[in-house]
Protein backbone atom coordinates (compact mmCIF):
# COMPACT_ATOMS: atom_id res chain seq x y z
CA UNK A 1 0.00 0.00 0.00
CA UNK A 2 2.84 2.43 0.85
CA UNK A 3 4.52 1.82 -2.13
CA UNK A 4 1.79 2.16 -4.33
CA UNK A 5 0.99 5.56 -2.71
CA UNK A 6 4.13 6.73 -3.57
CA UNK A 7 4.15 5.61 -7.03
CA UNK A 8 1.10 7.32 -7.96
CA UNK A 9 2.96 10.48 -6.21
CA UNK A 10 5.80 10.23 -7.89
CA UNK A 11 3.41 9.85 -11.19
CA UNK A 12 1.55 13.25 -10.12
CA UNK A 13 5.03 15.06 -9.65
CA UNK A 14 6.56 13.82 -12.86
CA UNK A 15 3.10 14.70 -14.91
CA UNK A 16 2.85 18.14 -12.93
CA UNK A 17 6.46 18.96 -13.72
CA UNK A 18 6.71 18.12 -17.91
CA UNK A 19 2.99 19.17 -18.64
CA UNK A 20 4.07 22.82 -18.36
CA UNK A 21 3.21 24.33 -21.65
CA UNK A 22 5.24 27.11 -23.65
CA UNK A 23 2.70 29.94 -22.66
CA UNK A 24 4.35 30.16 -19.12
CA UNK A 25 7.69 30.62 -19.56
CA UNK A 26 7.51 33.72 -17.74
CA UNK A 27 6.41 34.10 -13.83
CA UNK A 28 4.81 37.14 -12.84
CA UNK A 29 2.37 38.29 -9.88
CA UNK A 30 3.99 36.44 -7.19
CA UNK A 31 3.83 33.25 -9.55
CA UNK A 32 6.82 31.62 -7.69
CA UNK A 33 5.81 32.41 -4.48
CA UNK A 34 2.20 30.38 -4.99
CA UNK A 35 4.29 27.86 -6.58
CA UNK A 36 6.59 27.34 -3.52
CA UNK A 37 3.75 27.37 -1.33
CA UNK A 38 1.65 24.96 -3.27
CA UNK A 39 4.58 22.42 -3.09
CA UNK A 40 5.36 22.56 1.05
CA UNK A 41 1.73 22.58 1.49
CA UNK A 42 1.53 19.22 -0.74
CA UNK A 43 4.74 17.94 0.70
CA UNK A 44 3.26 18.04 4.13
CA UNK A 45 0.35 16.58 3.51
CA UNK A 46 1.92 13.89 1.67
CA UNK A 47 4.44 13.36 4.36
CA UNK A 48 1.71 13.17 6.98
CA UNK A 49 0.10 10.76 4.96
CA UNK A 50 3.13 8.21 4.51
CA UNK A 51 4.70 8.60 7.84
CA UNK A 52 4.24 5.80 10.15
CA UNK A 53 2.05 5.81 12.77
CA UNK A 54 2.87 4.86 16.55
CA UNK A 55 1.99 1.82 17.38
CA UNK A 56 -0.97 1.80 20.60
CA UNK A 57 0.78 0.48 24.00
CA UNK A 58 -1.88 0.04 26.91
CA UNK A 59 -0.57 1.03 30.40
CA UNK A 60 -0.16 -1.70 32.69
CA UNK A 61 -2.85 -2.34 34.98
CA UNK A 62 -2.81 -0.79 38.04
CA UNK A 63 -1.83 -2.76 41.15
CA UNK A 64 -4.04 -2.48 44.25
CA UNK A 65 -3.08 -4.27 47.61
CA UNK A 66 -4.92 -4.69 50.88
CA UNK A 67 -2.84 -3.73 53.74
CA UNK A 68 -2.53 -5.81 56.55
CA UNK A 69 -4.34 -4.58 59.75
CA UNK A 70 -2.32 -3.61 62.39
CA UNK A 71 -3.02 -4.10 66.06
CA UNK A 72 -2.33 -2.02 69.08
CA UNK A 73 -2.04 -3.64 71.88
CA UNK A 74 -1.24 -1.89 75.22
CA UNK A 75 0.16 -3.31 78.02
CA UNK A 76 0.82 -2.35 81.13
CA UNK A 77 2.30 -4.43 84.54
CA UNK A 78 0.13 -4.17 87.32
CA UNK A 79 0.07 -6.58 91.21
CA UNK A 80 -1.93 -9.35 90.29
CA UNK A 81 -4.21 -11.03 93.67
CA UNK A 82 -2.58 -11.96 96.66
CA UNK A 83 -1.68 -15.59 97.51
CA UNK A 84 -0.45 -17.48 100.73
CA UNK A 85 2.64 -18.49 100.69
CA UNK A 86 3.75 -21.68 102.91
CA UNK A 87 7.09 -21.30 102.53
CA UNK A 88 7.61 -18.11 103.78
CA UNK A 89 4.29 -18.02 105.53
CA UNK A 90 3.41 -14.32 104.08
CA UNK A 91 0.97 -13.08 101.78
CA UNK A 92 2.53 -11.95 98.15
CA UNK A 93 1.32 -10.46 95.13
CA UNK A 94 3.22 -11.25 92.03
CA UNK A 95 3.12 -8.58 89.09
CA UNK A 96 1.35 -9.41 86.19
CA UNK A 97 1.19 -8.37 82.30
CA UNK A 98 -1.99 -7.42 81.12
CA UNK A 99 -2.84 -6.69 77.12
CA UNK A 100 -5.48 -4.61 76.19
Amino acid sequence: MRGLSSLAAMIGIAIATFSVGAHQDRAENGEIAAGVAGGLLGGMLLGGALAPRPGYVPAPPPVYYDAEPIYVRHCYWTRGEPYWDDWDGTWRRLRVKVCD
